[in-house]
């Protein structure tokens, strides 16, 4: 069952690993299923860095909520 949720984070690195740009995101974010619990955030991580061609440690997720 999927979920939605809402995200507000940051990315930095990628393409831009010389100059350290961080930038700021909002939006929502579909997972094939929902989160554990709020400590587990790591597929959506994973899912963001994927979307940004990143690395998941280049994503730091600020606040995310399930949207109903």
């Amino acid at each position: 069952m999927a979920a939605k949720y809402y995200t507000h984070f940051l990315t930095s690195g990628g393409a831009e690993r010389e100059s350290p740009a961080t930038h700021e995101w909002s939006g929502v974010v579909e997972l094939q299923e929902p989160l554990r619990d709020r400590r587990d955030a790591g597929e959506l991580r994973s899912l963001l860095a994927v979307s940004f061609n990143l690395d998941s440690e280049d994503i730091r997720i600020l606040h995310w909520a399930r949207l109903h």
